[in-house]
C-alpha cells in the first residue's frame, strides 16, 4: 500500500473545474491543500481565487499567487522564439510552452511546504496532463501526481455542479450552461477548442475571437514598427527599450489593433487525436517575423539550413512535455550558440492581419551590397568562377545520365 497523500500543491485557476477538484481532493485522500495560482498574463483578475481557497478552508499561507509573466517571456518564450519553433509548421505552441514553467513552480512549492503530491485539472483526453507531468517527474522523479479526470466519475458538466452545490462551492451563472467552447490564454496567446470549433468544416464564429479584431475591420492605414534584437532576443520597440514582458504586451496590443494571428488548426495530439482549435497569437506572430528577418543578414547559411532542419524536432519536443529533457536542452544549446551575433533592427509593416518585414539591418549583417550587385563590382566576385563551381556540382548528375546510353 502506498504511502497516504499528507499535503498535496494544486495547480489552481479558481474556476469550477479546479475549485471541484480542491474539495475532491480533500475528501477523497483526507489530506491539506495547498493552492498555486500563475499569473502568466492570461489577464484575468486573479485575486477571486485566493478568496475561493480561503472559503474553501486553505490556509492564507498556503494560497499561493505568483506574478510569473517576466520568467515566462524571459525564460521560456524567448528560447523558443530563438529556434523560430513552430508545430507542425503553423502553432507558435503558446499552451505548450507555459505548462514546463507552472509544472516548475508546482515542484517548487511543493518543496517549500512539504507536500507528498502535486495535482492538476488536466483531462485524460489532452496534451496537457502529459505536459504537466513529464515536466513535474523530470524536475523530482519521487513527486507523486493526482490527475482527478483520470480517478473521478465526474464526467459531465452536470455532475461538477451538482458536486459543487452539494459542498457549496459557489457556481457562477455563465457556469451552469454549456459552454459553446473553452479557452486558454496567457501572454502569448489565447486557445480556443470544443463545442462549436469541432467540426472542422465550420468556419470559426466571430464572437470566439477575444484578442483581435476582426482583419476587415482594421485600420485601412498600415501602421510601420521597428523592433531592435540582441543575441537574438528582442530589446526595444520603436527605439524603446523594454523587458520581454512588457514588449510581448505592447505587441499584444499592435497585433490586437490590426487583427494579426488567427490561425484555425486542426492539429495532432501527442496522446493521438486530431483536434481542431482556435489559436490567437497577435504579439507573438509578429515577433517571430521579426526574429526571421534580423537572422535572414546576420545568420550564415549553414547555420540557418540546420537550424531549420532542428526547428521541427524542437518544437514537437515541446509539444509534446518534453521541455526538460536532455535533447532539448541539447538543441537549445546549438540554437543560443547561434545567435551570438543575430542583432539589428527590423522593420515592420503591419496591416489588416498581415504583418510584412520592410527592411532590417545590423551591425553583424553578412549582407554586402558590393557583392551582389547587378552593377560593376570592382572585383569583389568574379563570375568566371561560377562555371567551375557548376562543372563539379554537375559531375555526378553527368556521370548519372552517361550509364544508360549503352
Amino acid at each position: 500500500m502506498s504511502d497516504p497523500i499528507k499535503r498535496v500543491v494544486l495547480a489552481y485557476s479558481g474556476g469550477l473545474d479546479t475549485s471541484v477538484i480542491l474539495k475532491w481532493l480533500q475528501q477523497t485522500y483526507n489530506c491539506e491543500v495547498v493552492t498555486f495560482t500563475a499569473d502568466l498574463g492570461q489577464g484575468e483578475e486573479l485575486e477571486p481565487a485566493r478568496a475561493k481557497a480561503e472559503l474553501m478552508g486553505v490556509r492564507p499561507e498556503h494560497i499561493y499567487i505568483d506574478d510569473l509573466r517576466e520568467e515566462f517571456v524571459r525564460d521560456f518564450v524567448f528560447p523558443m522564439m530563438r529556434a523560430n519553433a513552430l508545430y507542425e509548421g503553423l502553432y507558435l505552441l503558446g499552451t505548450s510552452i507555459a505548462r514546463p514553467l507552472i509544472s516548475k513552480r508546482l515542484i517548487e512549492i511543493a518543496g517549500e511546504v512539504g507536500a507528498d503530491a502535486v495535482a492538476h485539472g488536466a483531462t485524460g483526453k489532452g496534451n496537457d496532463q502529459v505536459r504537466f507531468e513529464l515536466s513535474a517527474y523530470a524536475l523530482n522523479p519521487d513527486i507523486k501526481v493526482i490527475a482527478p479526470w483520470r480517478e473521478w466519475d465526474l464526467t459531465s458538466r452536470t455532475a461538477l455542479i451538482a458536486f459543487a452545490e452539494a459542498h457549496q462551492i459557489p457556481v457562477p451563472k455563465d457556469k451552469r450552461g454549456e459552454s459553446p467552447f473553452s479557452t486558454d490564454a496567457n501572454l502569448l496567446h489565447t486557445s480556443s477548442e470544443g463545442k462549436v470549433l469541432e467540426d472542422p468544416w465550420d468556419e470559426v464564429p466571430d464572437y470566439v475571437y477575444s484578442r483581435t479584431v476582426n482583419p476587415e475591420d482594421a485600420p485601412d492605414t498600415p501602421e510601420f514598427i521597428t523592433l531592435d534584437f540582441e543575441r537574438g532576443d528582442g530589446v526595444a520597440l520603436n527605439g524603446e527599450a523594454m523587458s520581454p514582458a512588457t514588449l510581448l504586451a505592447a505587441l499584444n496590443e499592435l497585433g490586437r489593433k490590426h487583427g494579426i494571428g488567427r490561425l484555425d488548426l486542426v492539429e495532432n495530439r501527442f496522446v493521438g487525436m486530431k483536434s481542431r482549435g482556435m489559436y490567437e497569437t497577435p504579439g507573438g506572430t509578429i515577433y517571430a517575423l521579426a526574429h526571421r528577418g534580423i537572422e535572414q543578414i546576420t545568420l550564415d547559411r549553414g547555420a540557418a539550413h540546420l537550424k531549420d532542419e532542428l526547428m521541427p524536432r524542437y518544437a514537437e519536443l515541446i509539444y509534446n512535455g518534453f521541455w526538460f529533457a536532455p535533447e532539448r536542452e541539447m538543441l537549445q544549446a546549438a540554437i543560443d550558440h547561434s545567435q551570438e551575433k543575430v542583432a539589428g533592427t527590423v522593420r515592420l509593416k503591419l496591416y489588416k492581419g498581415g504583418v510584412y518585414v520592410v527592411g532590417r539591418k545590423s551591425p553583424n549583417t553578412l549582407y554586402s551590397e558590393k557583392v551582389v550587385t547587378f552593377e560593376d563590382d570592382a572585383g569583389a566576385y568574379d563570375q568566371r568562377d561560377a562555371a567551375g563551381f557548376i562543372k563539379l556540382n554537375a559531375l555526378r548528375l553527368r556521370l548519372l545520365g552517361r550509364r544508360g546510353e549503352g
